[in-house]
């Protein structure tokens, strides 16, 4: 610590000597030995006890009463501008920091950055990328930062019951988003249970575990996929797996194909009286309540003569009668298709 104290006692004696306060000179030096001992490392506790001690130890002789309160307010400069500086290099190290996650998080959610130096660099934020990783988003109705007490909140819950895990817990274009190593399901299943549990909580999808270096932004693009399709799909589950919707991807694939389909299955549709939107909900409910006229009508705050008078119309209109089987599955394939790619509101 002596290293830290340099001119200290020195400039002491001056002002019991001379009474002179201390000047700027030498209360930029305590700065500059503040922001050394910061960036070594060292407690500001434990530095400020060791100006105390030093105080105690080099307290001039023959110090005259009157001048007591002039070498104490030096006491007060000194240690307040060594205090700054340990101040001032405490936060531009956490800012340095925090530039240094932001860039690796960018890094790796977007696959920009070489994989070896990747890998290198995750091991200081917890990650061993050569293992399988899952990614968890949450998405809400107001954007998440970093700062937020909702980020805090969740960040506390994981690090209080997996303090030992290697988690990384981030922000991204207003999502909240955790990484966790892919054999460890609780801890995004209790990511996912935080985030529920926080006020105006919004919905969360889980991506696949993906192993290698590459595996992160798989899983994290995967998740960001599946929040669009619940999205799309109107789902009501607050927590979506990518594993649950793979069927989703699969009907996509061949877009065109899907478009022609809905266009040809439901398209007449839009001849009804207040075109095809009423009697796609129609169908929606019919075939998500098992094919059960009651339940369906329910769902729609309809009675049942009505639901089946819509039944009806469809089958008049489309060709196809969505209580018979074979007609059924045409449908409800067009159905969903329907919904991922926006139709009716949007032209195909």
């Amino acid at each position: 610590m002596a290293e830290y104290l340099g001119g200290y006692a020195r400039m002491l004696a001056e002002v019991s000597r001379t009474g002179r306060r201390p000047t700027r000179t030498e209360l930029g030096e305590r700065r500059a030995l503040g922001e050394r001992a910061a960036e070594a490392g060292h407690s500001l506790r434990a530095l400020v006890r060791a100006h105390l001690l030093a105080t105690r130890t080099a307290w001039p002789n023959g110090t005259p009463a009157g001048s007591v309160g002039g070498v104490l307010a030096a006491v007060e400069q000194a240690v307040d501008a060594f205090a700054e500086g340990y101040e001032r290099a405490q936060r531009l190290a956490v800012r340095q920091e925090e530039a240094a996650r932001r860039e690796f998080i960018d890094d790796l959610l977007y696959g920009r950055s070489d994989l070896g130096r990747l890998a290198e660099r995750a091991e200081r934020f917890g990650l061993v990328l050569s293992h399988a990783h899952a990614v968890a988003v949450a998405e809400g109705p107001e954007a998440y930062v970093d700062t937020a007490p909702v980020t805090r909140q969740v960040e506390s819950a994981l690090i209080t019951r997996f303090s030992e895990r290697r988690i990384l817990l981030t922000t991204k274009n207003g999502k909240l988003i955790c990484i966790a190593p892919g054999d460890q399901e609780e801890v995004l299943a209790c990511f996912a249970e935080q985030v529920r549990v926080t006020p105006d909580c919004g919905r969360v999808a889980i991506g696949r575990p993906r192993q290698g270096p590459g595996g992160v932004v798989q899983s994290y693009e995967e998740a960001l996929s599946t929040l669009e399709l619940a999205e799309r799909l109107d789902l009501a589950e607050p927590v979506v797996r990518a594993a649950d919707l793979l069927v989703y991807p699969v009907l996509l694939r061949d877009r065109q194909a899907m478009a022609d389909l809905v266009l040809s299955a439901l398209g007449p549709l839009r001849e009804a009286r207040g075109g095809a939107e009423p009697l796609l909900r129609t169908l929606e409910a019919y075939f998500e309540s098992g094919c059960r006229a009651a339940e369906a009508a329910r769902r729609l705050a309809l009675s049942v003569r009505a639901l089946t008078y819509r039944l009806e119309r469809i089958h008049q209109l489309t060709g196809n009668n969505p209580a018979d089987p074979v007609h059924r599955y045409t449908l409800q394939t067009a159905v969903i298709g329907a919904r991922l790619l926006g139709w009716p509101a949007r032209e195909l």
